[in-house]
């Protein structure tokens, strides 16, 4: 059994198309193919049900899985840890985020710490997130809601209001605080359904009786203040999303703790390099100076 076609199952295992499979890794669909058959002969059982191009995950195929993704992680973190060994003021910070308004101030910090680190970030739905943890392709996520799983570690870092945003010449603009049940005819622009605080605000919405109206719904957070302005919609924001705007006015809700947690995660087995540890030393230090400045 060779590394290869342990690669070359993972990829073929996860997107069950050959075709995609060999565009994904820019080989022919013939090699593909002969590769994922050698592994076959070897284990001596088939690992996929072939129907034309398309492939799926058989029995054997999705116990092997398993076994192929932990043997994949553990050779991937020995590199990682080797290469931290030999260069420790260099390499890569992976990173992915359901929340990305505390990111900037949050590199900048630790960019002065460590300048020769360079990032690699990704805004991820929650589902997304839990399947980059679970194979361990990235460092740390930063994620609200917080993920709970046996191996996963899962540090509340903040609990964040989400408040709601409305244009200056809004009919609540003169208000300072506003009950959900006073939202229903309103028109919301927001993030996809995938994202914590959409699908927290949703569920709360809907236990006092309505399902907001989206005009908008993308997967940029950041955007959703500029479409307040342009009197787009309003809409559900953290308050560490928060900007100073005169044309925006920010209400707080009445009667519910409509609130969001904010978590650091990482995977219990991965290799965490000296780096990556100032990292996390970087986000709890930010995240409590942020708690005292709201007590």
């Amino acid at each position: 059994m060779e590394l290869l076609q342990l690669q070359y199952f993972l990829v073929v295992a996860r997107l069950e198309h050959v075709t995609e499979a060999a565009l994904s890794l820019h080989v022919t669909q013939s090699s593909l193919s002969k590769t994922i058959q050698r592994l076959e002969e070897d284990l001596g059982v088939p690992l996929f049900d072939r129907i034309g191009r398309k492939l799926r995950l058989n029995a054997f195929g999705s116990s092997f899985l398993r076994r192929a993704e932990r043997a994949l992680f553990e050779l991937e973190q020995g590199k990682q840890e080797l290469s931290d060994l030999s260069s420790p003021e260099h390499g890569t910070l992976k990173l992915a985020m359901t929340t990305a308004s505390t990111l900037p101030n949050i590199l900048r910090e630790f960019r002065k710490r460590q300048p020769y680190i360079q990032f690699h970030v990704q805004m991820l739905t929650t589902q997304e997130m839990i399947t980059q943890l679970h194979r361990g392709d990235v460092d740390f996520c930063l994620s609200s809601p917080p993920i709970e799983a046996d191996d996963i570690e899962c540090q509340i870092v903040l609990i964040d209001p989400i408040l709601v945003a409305v244009p200056k010449g809004h009919r609540l603009a003169d208000r300072s605080s506003v009950s959900l049940a006073e939202l229903k005819d309103e028109w919301f622009v927001g993030v996809k359904r995938g994202f914590g605080t959409r699908d927290l605000v949703d569920s709360l919405c809907k236990a006092v009786g309505f399902a907001p109206k989206y005009v908008y719904e993308g997967d940029e957070p950041a955007r959703l203040s500029d479409l307040v302005e342009a009197e787009i919609g309003i809409a559900f924001i953290p308050s560490t999303a928060r900007r100073s705007r005169e044309q925006i006015k920010y209400l707080q809700v009445e009667n519910h703790e409509l609130v969001r947690e904010i978590a650091l995660l990482w995977h219990k087995s991965r290799y965490i390099s000296r780096a990556a540890l100032e990292f996390r030393e970087v986000v709890l230090e930010y995240f409590e100076a942020i708690s005292k400045q709201t007590i």
